[in-house]
């Protein structure tokens, strides 16, 4: 057998070998571009806490609820996959500064919050913190709260259709599959609205379920 015979005969065996090992082993499926970091997503859900529940179950977060008379106030914008979820916590040194902080005070009114909502969430949205920030302002602004609940005086009891056709009466375009109310024991706690990425309404993703009574009527807590 000559040596160029050999070294050709060797190839073959080799090639067959990694055929047979492929077929046995087969490869990994890839990992979806929405789950490989940060930037990687379909759209945002904005959380609107109901400021005066919020502070009824957190006595100790005191800048926020040592004034007086807010309603919503922004809890946070989300990256979330079509398919439910979204990332988090995605790796990042860069913080938001005393300036970015300031500024997203006038309507997310606590630095506890603002910077675990960077952390949580804002980390994973491809932006620099101020400009996250900026983004969220907008997003907040977007969003039109109904006369009667522009931190009433009293304490209100309505149903779920109620509030829904109350949000969809101050914006219009806004569909019931474009929102979410989330109550506990009895009280509102957050409406939470989907964005598209240049912040205009559209449906939610998969898994994005109302958490407040159907039929029952619930309470929103005066902000007081």
């Amino acid at each position: 057998m000559t040596k160029r015979l050999a070294v050709l005969l060797a190839a073959a065996l080799l090639a067959g070998h990694c055929a047979v090992a492929s077929a046995r082993h087969p490869k990994a499926p890839k990992t979806p571009a929405a789950a490989t970091g940060a930037g990687r997503y379909d759209y945002y859900v904005m959380a609107l806490s109901w400021s005066p529940t919020f502070c009824q179950t957190h006595p100790d977060e005191d800048e926020q609820c040592g004034h007086k008379g807010y309603g919503f106030v922004l809890h946070g914008l989300w990256p979330q996959y079509e398919g439910g979820g979204g990332p988090q916590r995605c790796r990042t040194d860069a913080r938001p500064d005393r300036r970015t902080v300031e500024a997203t005070l006038a309507f997310m009114p606590s630095r506890r919050l603002i910077n675990h909502e960077w952390q949580a969430h804002g980390s994973c949205s491809g932006l620099a913190p101020n400009a996250y920030f900026r983004l969220a302002d907008r997003a907040y602004a977007a969003v039109q709260v109904p006369p009667e609940l522009k931190a009433p005086a009293r304490d209100l009891s309505m149903r779920a259709g109620d509030l829904r056709a109350a949000l969809k009466r101050a914006n219009p375009g806004l569909a019931d599959d474009m929102l979410s109310l989330h109550c506990s024991q009895g009280a509102l706690v957050e409406v939470r609205v989907c964005l598209d990425k240049d912040l205009g309404l559209r449906s939610c993703g998969r898994r994005m379920r109302t958490g407040c009574p159907v039929s029952a009527p619930f309470t929103i807590p005066a902000a007081r």
